[in-house]
């Protein structure tokens, strides 16, 4: 059980309603052998299933969720498009310290219990007897090793450690109370910290020192390591640290790990085969070890093949890489290839959105997308029930960029504020500006005397983004407004809007769109590099003031002023306020243009495999996409 103080203040909370792990199973400690591994055991190659796991392993109440006991056996085939997606792995076997459970709250997984203390102090337990997957202990000592031989080693991490682990610029104080107990203390509220251990990139605060240790000058012998050095091909031991401390990229086989699956396939290759940890931490009421099925195995196949593929039934669990275009070849799939085609909901805030750039080198176009009357004009201009029904078959959410239905933060008019399709309004509000002289072609002229032509710059990684933009061109041609779309990558996009030569883009939208009041507001305040509505004055605030340039709008300061009262509020009441507060401003000053969410993602699934939600959310963080619903539950009626 998870134990909370009366001044708690961790960001979503330790709430122990809802719970998916529990550490009272009900088969008398009776632990029951996987199949695959029994040789293995039978052998010597491997101990027996208790002595396996944990003193107290994560038990997961599968009846609790409406989930049926499994049985083990088979592999799950699923389809990336880079060898390098080999980390969603990690992403879907969603084993973390901490993680949320379906109703997005926090819960200990791999970590025994957690407490804070003034949101400011964490000491954190781990499981008696856990293990890596190579068998060894997972102690406190992995934690220090982090701490001390790599975050804050200058030699490892030059730049000091992650983000999430400072506060104002300062480091907390790490300590090893015990064998099975660490400590981080801040000296005030780090909300960032428990959310950053449970995402789908989660923050490892710990490596896997007995194997790392070999990489380490501190540690190894100097012959030795330099001997393995020239044999990696690389320059410096650092440079050799590096090549394998990667848990998250999963691209190292001999790395030990602590997620359901394990990489057994060095890169590269285009076929990857993940196979159980028989040292996993969790097991359902019945005794079973987790996860059922004994494989993963990833095929590599170029982006525009997999719909394709999985239509003919190469994959047994697949969204990734499918649109809501493919929704209808899908369906026609699923009797000839033995699938069903979910479709879940997605938890952005817009499925797409135009990021006006308030921070545009161009002085004419600065000073005219700073003014809120030219960005409410533009909102005005678009007929978003035309995109939905043209695009999205009339399933998507029409309105602006804010959190959705599903939120207990949400409220209609943030939705619909400037968001309804009024060509009168939005040429009025133009006239307004100024913005009355056209050319021969109709086009406003700027008042530089420039045709008002827009470029919006895409990365082009949605494939429906060329009909939107040709609608909602079709739109703002009405209003004397000419849109052109200039393509590039993402790399290109997030550079041109933080030199400001980028006057919009288009882009997702809020990318958490069901928070709630304990969910960090930073998405929509100046508070990063890569937003594009306001990428210098973001890139201000990361840096602390050291790059970018200075928010220098009133409402922009507003918003990094509440958004630095939410890091410090007390109480959920206060930080619900600050939410609704920031959600107000942006519903009011269109900031970003959101035009539909809640868009439909396709999820296959094939008809053997069981406990896989027909409904459910398919977003990147919080949710990890596949993660939240816990794989390692998943199971196969035959093998």
């Amino acid at each position: 059980m998870v134990r909370i103080s009366a001044n708690e203040r961790c960001l979503v909370g330790v709430l122990l309603c809802a719970m998916f792990f529990s550490s009272t199973p009900s088969h008398g400690g009776v632990y029951k052998e996987p199949p695959v591994l029994q040789k293995a055991v039978d052998g010597g190659n491997l101990p027996p299933i208790a002595e396996r796991l944990p003193k107290f392993p994560s038990v997961v109440n599968l009846s609790e969720m409406g989930l049926k006991t499994g049985r083990y056996g088979g592999a799950i085939r699923t389809i990336m498009g880079r060898a390098k997606d080999i980390r969603m792995m990690v992403v879907y076997g969603y084993a973390r310290l901490v993680g949320y459970d379906r109703m997005y709250q926090l819960k200990a997984d791999i970590l025994r219990q957690f407490e804070v203390e003034e949101g400011r102090r964490f000491t954190l337990h781990l499981r008696p007897g856990h293990r890596w997957s190579d068998g060894h202990p997972f102690t406190a000592e992995d934690f220090r090793y982090f701490w001390e031989d790599v975050a804050t080693d200058p030699d490892i991490s030059p730049y000091g450690p992650p983000q999430a682990l400072l506060v104002d610029g300062k480091l907390p104080i790490f300590e090893v109370i015990d064998a099975l107990t660490v400590r981080f203390t801040w000296h005030k509220a780090n909300p960032f910290f428990l959310p950053a251990l449970a995402g789908a990139s989660p923050l490892f605060i710990y490596r896997p020192a007995h194997y790392m240790k070999s990489f380490h000058a501190r540690y190894a012998d100097p012959k030795q390591l330099a001997k393995k050095t020239k044999a990696a091909r690389k320059q410096t031991w650092r440079a050799l640290h590096f090549g394998h401390d990667r848990l998250y990229r999963f691209d190292q086989p001999a790395l030990p790990t602590l997620q359901p699956w394990i990489n057994t396939t060095k890169p590269p290759s285009e076929r990857f085969v993940f196979k159980r940890n028989p040292y996993y931490h969790r097991v359902d009421s019945q005794g079973q070890q987790l996860p059922y099925v004994d494989e993963v195995i990833m095929t590599i196949a170029g982006s525009k093949l997999i719909a394709a593929k999985t239509g003919s039934g190469e994959s047994d669990l697949q969204a990734r890489a499918l649109q809501f275009k493919n929704y209808t070849f899908l369906k026609r799939g699923e009797k000839r290839s033995g699938f069903t085609v979910h479709r879940w909901m997605t938890a952005r805030g817009a499925q797409m959105a135009l990021f006006p750039n308030l921070n545009a080198a161009d002085p004419t176009w600065a000073k005219l997308l700073r003014d809120v009357r030219f960005r409410r004009a533009l909102s005005l201009g678009i007929d978003r029930h035309e995109i939905n029904q043209v695009v999205y078959f009339g399933l998507g959410i029409e309105g602006g960029n804010t959190v959705l239905p599903t939120s207990t933060l949400y409220k209609e008019s943030y939705r619909t504020r400037w968001a309804q399709y009024d060509t009168k309004m939005a040429n009025q509000l133009l006239d307004e500006l100024g913005l009355t002289e056209r050319d021969d072609n109709n086009i406003r002229l700027l008042p530089d005397g420039r045709p008002l032509e827009i470029i919006v710059e895409s990365a082009g990684e949605d494939s429906d983004q060329v009909d939107v933009l040709q609608l909602i061109g079709d739109s703002w041609i009405k209003l004397g407004v000419k849109l052109f779309t200039k393509p590039t990558r993402r790399e290109v996009l997030r550079r041109h809007a933080l030199a400001g030569s980028t006057i919009m883009s288009i882009w997702f939208g809020l990318e958490n769109g069901v928070p709630t009041a304990n969910s960090s507001p930073d998405e929509l305040t100046p508070s990063r590099d890569d937003q594009l509505q306001w990428p210098k004055w973001g890139h201000n605030q990361i840096s602390q003031g050291k790059g970018g340039e200075p928010v220098d709008l009133p409402i922009g300061k507003k918003l990094v002023a509440l958004n630095n009262a939410w890091v410090e509020a007390k109480s959920d009441q206060e930080r619900q306020n600050i939410w609704h507060n920031i959600l107000e401003i942006n519903a009011d000053q269109v900031f970003t243009i959101g035009l539909v969410a809640g868009v439909p993602q396709p999820v296959v699934v094939n008809n053997a495999l069981h406990n896989v939600p027909e409904q459910g959310v398919y977003n990147w963080d919080p949710g990890a996409h596949f993660g939240i619903y816990r794989p390692d539950t998943f199971w196969y009626e035959k093998n």
